[in-house]
């Protein structure tokens, strides 16, 4: 089958989906894709909301009889790629291609943990019990082990930290639930099949394990396909650097003591010296006042405390190491606990080393602890080892790659320079079905006012969308300042709208709960700028506060910049901008889902239309109705509403 027969208005998915019609944009990317496969050459696809492709990169990669790897950028795409997408092409092509769900460790129940959480009974809340034995039924009755199918148990519950395994805590075949163990059933099932739907942090850790010489999770494939492609260079550098952060250092004493207290109870040195270790981690976690991202040579000013509480974290962490050096024979548990130890000891003495040219040394503190990065600099050459590490095809498709319709920033940072590069934009009428209202005399972002005045400028919009609004914040302080100024709104207009924030609850929960709420309000920062999909009128309004410029303060950003300066480059234009400018994509993307979708953007930020560089960005947005008047943006949406209300014009007789 050819796929101008597969797309064609007479052809096989006209057959299966009612009201099916050949879209010229989706065809061209799936013939792009299809020589990509053919040429094991690679292609950076640009695809806009609508443009179906999903299926572009589907059917040619299923039509081509060889093993594809498809990886996304979020979860909920990977489950609604295998249980959906994928399922609907290949019944509609009548191809016989396997497909195999492979997800990280930790989103698996471990037998093992389990028993042994249920054994030491060690848990914080009444939930918890509660959550251990829905656990343990679903245990006994599923086939997969995956936790997001197991039912009355949230994915973010505290729980799964008991019972699934890591890396790192993982005992191998020396486990006694070894041949029952969900993930290498997983792992069997995906070396198997012809497809396999992983995610982005999956593919960059096998590439790791493999580049370790600890063999590879992912099957040889004659496809590598990225969906939600503009999240790769963040990922690819969480993966090639290195981390060590306060949960595992935790875990490992909490583990090291669990397992003395079964075979080393004579060995009394070991559970101290562990609850030493913890002890240690809480210390210097208290050293620190408020959240904060600081470079490693920074600390010694910012916070005197530091490095001697960070001295004792290592002499802690040292004793423990060789206790359980002397100890490591008598279990397998204790082994792993050695291994862990000493990997951890590596990596805080490498944490302490001086920033190289190449790559930079931070801390980030969390409300409840730390992470310690050592980040490259620069990926490209990184990247391009694992892209010709093997002849195969590589696709890198998003909705947002692209700015002003060049491609060069995406290019410089993963050095596919040798990539071939096309962008087809979205079948919506924008002009039709969204205005872009940016309004006028607005203060300054950097100013206290900015925020309340974001919320006046709004007010008008949520009372004629009537609620139905995401307001997305670029920081977590405006956000709930805006949370708390729209809740007061809504009182003194005696209006009793719903309004979810985010962090209250679960992404998914809060998604359903706004999707099912009439008049609902969601305030949110940039966890909820993408992957999310509500169609149809419960979203007529996306309020986005300002252009999502990274904080000046990243260490990593400042390195990236400093880096980008000396090889004489604006780090403003060449890394900062685009950067924005992707994102802020993704956040306007939100509003139109459909193409009977109909809506309001707002962005608060008026550089956007009063500076030379918002130019750039403008261009890059949907072409949508635009306008800086409020009484315009009203009429706009009244209008829609009317041509809805009123219905599909009569047939003249």
């Amino acid at each position: 089958m050819t796929l101008e027969e597969a797309f064609a208005d007479d052809g096989p998915f006209a057959a299966a989906f009612p009201g099916y019609k050949l879209r010229q944009p989706q065809l061209e990317m799936a013939q792009a894709v299809a020589n990509a496969i053919e040429s094991q050459g690679q292609l950076i696809a640009e695809a806009g909301t609508g443009t179906g492709k999903t299926f572009a990169y589907l059917v040619p990669a299923l039509l081509s009889g060889g093993k594809t790897i498809v990886s996304t950028g979020t979860k909920t795409l990977q489950d609604q790629l295998f249980n959906r997408d994928i399922p609907s092409v290949r019944d509609v092509l009548k191809v016989p291609v396997t497909v195999a769900l492979l997800k990280g460790r930790s989103n698996y129940v471990c037998h093992y943990h389990l028993e042994r959480a249920e054994h030491e009974g060690r848990f914080m809340r009444r939930e918890d019990v509660v959550d251990l034995q829905k656990v343990k039924r679903y245990a006994k009755a599923t086939q997969s082990g995956d936790k997001a199918s197991c039912p009355g148990v949230p994915e973010d519950a505290p729980i799964w930290a008991h019972v699934t395994s890591t890396r790192d805590n993982c005992l191998g075949q020396d486990c006694p639930s070894h041949k029952d163990c969900f993930v290498l059933k997983a792992r069997r099932e995906a070396q198997e099949a012809d497809v396999v739907v992983v995610n982005h942090h999956l593919f960059f850790a096998d590439v790791w394990l493999r580049d370790e010489g600890a063999g590879e999770l992912l099957p040889a494939c004659n496809t590598v396909i990225f969906d939600e492609a503009h999240q790769l260079p963040e990922v690819a550098s969480l993966f090639f650097g290195d981390t060590l952060t306060s949960g595992q250092i935790v875990e490992l004493a909490r583990d090291a003591r669990a397992e003395a207290l079964v075979v080393a109870k004579d060995f009394i040195h070991l559970p101290n010296a562990a609850e030493a270790l913890e002890k240690s981690v809480k210390d210097l976690r208290l050293t620190f006042k408020d959240q904060l991202r600081l470079p490693q040579h920074e600390l010694a000013a910012a916070n005197k405390e530091f490095y001697p509480q960070l001295l004792a974290l290592q002499a802690a962490l040292n004793t423990l190491t060789d206790l359980l050096a002397k100890q490591a024979e008598r279990a397998e548990g204790l082994e792993k606990c050695y291994q862990r130890a000493s990997e951890m000891a590596r990596l805080l003495t490498e944490w302490q080393a001086e920033d190289s040219t190449e790559t930079v040394h931070w801390i980030d503190v969390t409300p409840h602890g730390f992470m310690l990065h050592v980040t490259p600099l620069n990926i490209a050459d990184l990247f391009q080892k694992q892209v010709n590490f093997h002849p195969r095809a590589w696709v890198f498709a998003s909705a947002t790659l692209a700015v002003n319709n060049q491609f060069t920033h995406f290019q410089h940072e993963l050095g596919l320079w040798k990539a071939e590069t096309a962008t087809w934009d979205s079948p919506f009428d924008y002009k039709q079905q969204a205005v872009l209202y940016v309004p006028q005399d607005m203060p300054p972002p950097n100013t206290p006012s900015y925020t309340p005045a974001v919320i006046d400028k709004a007010w008008p919009l949520l009372q004629l969308t009537q609620g139905h609004a995401f307001l997305l914040f670029t920081s977590l302080k405006a956000m709930r300042e805006a949370h708390e100024l729209v809740l007061e709104k809504l009182k003194a207009a005696n209006l009793d709208w719903p309004v979810f924030l985010q962090g209250s609850t679960s992404r998914t929960e809060l998604l359903e709960q706004f999707r099912r709420s009439p008049n609902a309000i969601l305030v949110a920062s940039q966890t909820f700028w993408e992957g999310i999909d509500v169609r149809g009128e419960q979203l007529s309004l996306v309020v986005i506060d300002k252009l999502p410029f990274s904080p000046p303060d990243d260490p990593v950003l400042s390195a990236r910049m400093e880096q980008i300066t000396k090889a004489g480059r604006s780090p403003f234009m060449d890394y900062q901008l685009p950067n924005a400018t992707i994102t802020l994509k993704q956040g306007a993307g939100r509003l139109i889902r459909d193409e009977s979708d109909t809506g309001i953007l707002m962005i608060a930020d008026t550089r956007l239309v009063e500076k030379h560089y918002g130019k750039l960005i403008w261009k890059s947005l949907p072409p949508m109705f635009r306008s800086r008047e409020l009484a315009n943006v009203q009429k706009f949406y009244a209008l829609k509403q009317a041509q809805k209300t009123a219905g599909p014009a009569a047939e003249p007789n």
